[in-house]
């Protein structure tokens, strides 16, 4: 779930900077784009939204579980709260 929710936000983000900052040098523009990028996160946010009810659960805890740990680390070796 974590996945199709990643390359959902890939197809946004995509579709935010080609509006927000078309200046960008970019090697590689996908074809298409207008049409292409909405299709793919709606598909994907689709089945993120048709998945079962133990894969919410198991999404929400290992997400919880990321979060704790992350922010636990991020405590107690943050450099700014260590400088005077």
């Amino acid at each position: 779930m974590g996945t199709l929710l990643a390359f959902a936000t890939v197809c946004i983000g995509v579709l935010v900077l080609r509006y927000t900052k078309p200046e960008i040098h970019r090697p590689f523009r996908v074809p298409m784009v207008w049409i292409i990028c909405p299709l793919g996160a709606a598909t994907c946010l689709f089945l993120f939204w048709q998945a079962f009810v133990v894969h919410w659960h198991l999404f929400v805890g290992w997400t919880l579980l990321g979060l704790l740990i992350y922010l636990g680390y991020g405590i107690r070796n943050s450099k700014l709260a260590k400088s005077p």
